[in-house]
C-alpha cells in the first residue's frame, strides 16, 4: 500500500535533513582554523519479506530472487575527515602547525569538569601569566604547560617541539618547554566539543603522547596555521544533490497521497 511509501519517503526526508545540517556546518566553518569536515553516512531500514529468495516454486525449483520491500533509510552516523588542510603562512611566533599526524593537548573546562582536550588548531597566544594558551573563547592552556618569561625578545619553536627564547641582556637561546603531541588509534572516534576541540571517547581509544617527529607523530612548523579542509566546490555539489533528493522524496509523498486518494474514491465509481 501507499502508506508504506509515505513512511519510506518521510524517513528519507528526515535523513536528508540531517545531511543538510552537516553540509551547512561544513560551509559555515570554511574559514575556521584546522576545522575537519564531516560526512553523513546512511543505512537502509528493515525489509518486509514477501517471499524469501531460494524458495521452491511449483516445479520444486529454487526461485533465484525473492520479494523484499524496504521501509526507508536512516542516518547511521557522521564521520570526520581528518585530512590535513591547506597552509596559511602568518609568520607569527605563536602560530604553530602540525605537519602530519597528531594533536596539541590542552586543559579546558567542559560541562563543568576540567578535562584534557585535543586540537589541531595552532593559533596560540600568551596570557597574562605568561602561559601559552589556545586562542579560543576559553583560553585552553597548552599541556604540558609552557611559560614564556616577561622579558622575552624572540621565541623559536623547533620542528621537534622544543621551545626556546632569547631574553633581554642575553645573546643565547634558552629552552623553556617542550611541546608534546597526542595520537589515537581511531581519530574518527573523537567527539567534537566545539572551540576547535575534541575529547577522547571509548571509540577513539586512549591517547598516546610523545614528542613531535617521534612514534609516527608529525613535526611542528612555526609561523604557519592549518586551515579548514572543507572543499567549497564539493560541499556545494553535496548541497545541490541533497536538495534535489529531498525534493524527490517530497514528490514520492505526493504520489503516495494521490494513490491513497484514488483508493478512497473507489466507492464513487
Amino acid at each position: 500500500m501507499a502508506i508504506m511509501a509515505l513512511h519510506s519517503a518521510a524517513s528519507g526526508m528526515r535523513a536528508l535533513d540531517e545531511k543538510l545540517n552537516a553540509v551547512a556546518n561544513n560551509l559555515a566553518n570554511i574559514n575556521t582554523q584546522s576545522f575537519k569536515r564531516s560526512r553523513v553516512n546512511f543505512e537502509d531500514l528493515l525489509y518486509q519479506v514477501r517471499r524469501e529468495p531460494g524458495v521452491p516454486n511449483a516445479n520444486d525449483e529454487a526461485i533465484p530472487h525473492g520479494i523484499l520491500v524496504g521501509t526507508g533509510v536512516r542516518v547511521s552516523g557522521t564521520q570526520l575527515n581528518f585530512e590535513q588542510g591547506s597552509v596559511d603562512t602568518t609568520n607569527k611566533p605563536y602560530d604553530w602547525m602540525i605537519e602530519g599526524e597528531g594533536f596539541f593537548q590542552v586543559t579546558t573546562v567542559h560541562d563543568g569538569d576540567e578535562i584534557t582536550a585535543y586540537t589541531r588548531a595552532g593559533n596560540f597566544v600568551r596570557n597574562a601569566d605568561g602561559n601559552v594558551v589556545l586562542g579560543d573563547s576559553g583560553g585552553a592552556i597548552l599541556e604540558p604547560p609552557i611559560t614564556i618569561p616577561d622579558d622575552v625578545l624572540d621565541i623559536t619553536v623547533g620542528r621537534n617541539g622544543e621551545v626556546k627564547v632569547r631574553q633581554q641582556g642575553s645573546s643565547t637561546l634558552s629552552t623553556v618547554g617542550q611541546i608534546e603531541l597526542a595520537r589515537f588509534v581511531n581519530v574518527e572516534g573523537l567527539a567534537s566539543i566545539g572551540r576547535n576541540l575534541y575529547r577522547e571517547t571509548e571509540g577513539s581509544g586512549t591517547a598516546v603522547t610523545s614528542e613531535p617527529q617521534a612514534d609516527g607523530l608529525g613535526a611542528i612548523s612555526q609561523g604557519t596555521l592549518e586551515l579548514s579542509n572543507v572543499d567549497p566546490v564539493r560541499e556545494l555539489i553535496d548541497l545541490i544533490t541533497t536538495q534535489r533528493a529531498f525534493e524527490l522524496n517530497s514528490q514520492t509523498i505526493q504520489s503516495a497521497d494521490e494513490a491513497l486518494q484514488i483508493v478512497a474514491n473507489l466507492r464513487r465509481f
